[in-house]
């Protein structure tokens, strides 16, 4: 079968060809970059697609919000001539099989709509939010990750400690109260921790932990593992250049991000054929 994935721009979105590049690197076969507009004029649809991908960048300039308006925007515009919603075309792509992945302001998106972490099946109600660094400050660094090996999470199979560049302002993880951070552990809804480079250990402490996120949560994934949220770029590790030590150490030609996208092309190859 042929793997088609479609990359969302607009509005602020800034990381959409690292992106669009890290899907074709993976395999897929079609790789598109679609405007939202092309979307909500119903020129595109989602329904002609196995990977929904939501970059990085700065979505209506975090106006309210990081993301903010643009989960107003997705929960609530219509798609022209049809009356329906752009989130009902949305739930019909997630219920019908398809794989999301959100980075960064991406994954900032899909907790502002409530598409993760998705607590017993619900897709749209709001349970966690990303907001302003510890710091303050917007953080530019590379940090060290740990994948979850009892989650459920499409993206992270056969993955075990990776190093990922991050850059926000509002990454730090947070949930309405502690039982719903305690059901997204249990679950094993957490799919990467930041850890500390010396012990490995899941880590709250400043700047391995870049944000001072709960339980050290760089990124989740819904119930079924196939929506992912992460607010390290694994798009901006595709090859061993990008690596900022890449002169300084023998690094494997192929960059540790593109694992994940190859996880994604490997599983719809294999389930939606």
């Amino acid at each position: 079968m042929k793997v088609k994935a479609i990359v969302v721009t607009g509005y602020g979105t800034n990381c959409e060809m690292e992106m669009a590049h890290a899907c074709r690197l993976a395999g897929a076969d079609v790789v598109d970059i679609v405007h939202l507009s092309d979307l909500l004029d119903g020129s595109k649809r989602l329904a002609d697609y196995h990977f929904l991908n939501l970059p990085g960048g700065f979505l209506d300039g975090d106006n309210l919000g990081a993301a903010q308006a643009g989960a107003h925007r997705l929960r609530n515009a219509r798609i022209a001539g049809t009356g329906r919603k752009l989130m009902d075309e949305l739930l019909e792509f997630v219920r019908g099989g398809g794989l999301v992945l959100g980075v960064c302001n991406g994954f900032q998106l899909m907790v502002k709509t409530g598409l993760l972490p998705a607590l017993d099946g619900d897709y749209q109600e709001r349970k966690v939010s990303l907001t302003y660094n510890d710091s303050a400050r917007f953080e530019d660094r590379w940090v060290h990750l740990k994948a979850n090996p009892s989650s459920p999470c499409v993206f992270t199979k056969g993955v075990e400690d990776i190093e990922l560049p991050i850059r926000h302002g509002e990454g730090k993880f947070v949930a309405a109260d502690q039982e719903v951070l305690d059901r997204i552990e249990q679950m094993g809804l957490i799919a990467l921790q930041y850890v500390h480079p010396g012990s490995g250990d899941p880590t709250m402490e400043y700047p391995y932990n870049p944000n001072g996120s709960a339980k050290a949560i760089a990124g989740i994934c819904d119930p079924t593992g196939r929506l992912m949220g992460l607010m390290p770029h694994p798009e901006g590790f595709l090859h061993r250049t990008n690596h900022p030590r890449w002169t300084r150490e023998e690094l494997p030609e192929e960059g540790a991000g593109l694992k994940l996208f190859k996880n994604a092309v490997n599983y719809i190859r294999e389930n939606l054929g």
